[in-house]
């Protein structure tokens, strides 16, 4: 299984490892990924990344669909693509959600599947060069007529000759988008994704593949985790796991309006309805201490592995034998090097 390297967003000041980048490489890492929220982007640090590594593949997970135009996000990547020296380059798109997209990029939330289809089909041809640029869209037109334009305006042809082949993945979760995703894009980002659930997801994914007339060698799809690497005790166990529990409540209860947010959503179709209302109610009523508290142990333990090395051998076989070709690692410089044991990448000896 292909292993990533997960980097997120930045916090107050951006930092980025750039030796644990440069040690995943050598340890056989497939690719590393940065995110974005309402402070860092994410196509400049991986521009840098690129400047400072040989061959590991930078991907976005994800830009957020709002903050560009199609045409914009298209001339990104490429120029990245170019930058990297080419072949390098994932595009991990997502849509967010309405909080973000109207308060942060003051744009309108609209119909998020059609807004996917178009925004892919229109990068694409612009990357591909084959004619200038037209779409006619449910959500998304080039050129544009609506209210306010002027009409004149017009199809346009990238003056880069870009590569064509840019990866696009999608960062999506619900039962329309997942079937869209297998079949408009080249690899998905699933939300949530475990081993306890995959089975949820496989007839969407085959659905989607089957209408565009593609297989699962078509597609890939790359999952995330925590790695945190303790001692042999369940008490051990029990306080690493305590860690990762309030991003979750922040998630679950915070990230997106109490009626629509796609992280609760997730955590109620894994089977854990009671405690993602539990969470929600006491985030929002700002007790985030408690709300962290009322995440469920075994919520965090099927999306993480914690543990001593031998719980997350065993643990890591599962995520290998649930249906996706990557898995993207969050976790110190021991977990990046561990993961690549459980992975039997063919590396260097680790060194102390």
């Amino acid at each position: 299984m292909k292993l990533g390297l997960n980097l997120g967003y930045s916090g107050p000041n951006l930092v980025l490892p750039l030796e644990k980048i440069k040690r995943a490489e050598r340890l056989g890492y497939d690719s590393v990924w940065t995110a974005e929220a309402y402070g860092s982007d994410a196509i400049t640090p991986l521009a840098y990344i690129a400047a400072h590594t040989e061959r590991i593949r930078l991907g976005t997970a994800v830009i957020q669909l709002a903050g560009r135009t199609p045409a914009n996000a298209a001339m990104a990547f490429a120029t990245l693509d170019q930058l990297a020296g080419g072949g390098r380059v994932i595009c991990g798109v997502g849509v967010s959600g309405p909080q973000i997209v109207e308060g942060w990029y003051g744009q309108p939330w609209g119909r998020p599947y059609y807004r996917i289809k178009d925004y892919v089909s229109i990068m694409k041809k612009i990357w591909a060069r084959e004619e200038p640029v037209t779409h006619e869209g449910r959500e998304i037109s080039l050129p544009f007529a609506g209210e306010g334009a002027r009409g004149v305006g017009k199809p346009l042809k990238s003056i880069l000759h870009m590569n064509p082949d840019i990866p696009v993945w999608l960062g999506t979760g619900m039962e329309s988008t997942v079937r869209l995703t297998a079949e408009i894009a080249d690899g998905w980002l699933p939300l949530g994704y475990v081993p306890e659930s995959a089975h949820l997801y496989q007839r969407w994914i085959d659905e989607g593949l089957a209408k565009a007339g593609k297989t699962r060698s078509d597609f890939e799809a790359q999952a995330g985790t925590q790695m945190i690497v303790t001692k042999d005790s369940a008490d051990a166990v029990r306080t690493a796991l305590a860690t990762l529990k309030p991003v979750t409540a922040l998630y679950v209860g915070g990230m997106g309006h109490k009626n629509l947010n796609f992280h609760k959503e997730m955590m109620v179709r894994r089977g854990f309805s009671d405690a993602a209302e539990r969470v929600q109610e006491l985030y929002l009523a700002k007790r985030k201490d408690e709300a962290a508290a009322a995440v469920p142990d075994e919520f965090v333990d099927q999306g993480a592995l914690v543990g001593p090395k031998a719980r997350i051998v065993k643990r890591f076989r599962r995520w290998e034998d649930c249906g996706v070709t990557g898995l993207t690692i969050s976790g110190d410089t021991e977990a990046i090097e561990f993961a690549a044991e459980c992975a039997r990448l063919n590396t260097e000896p680790a060194v102390a």
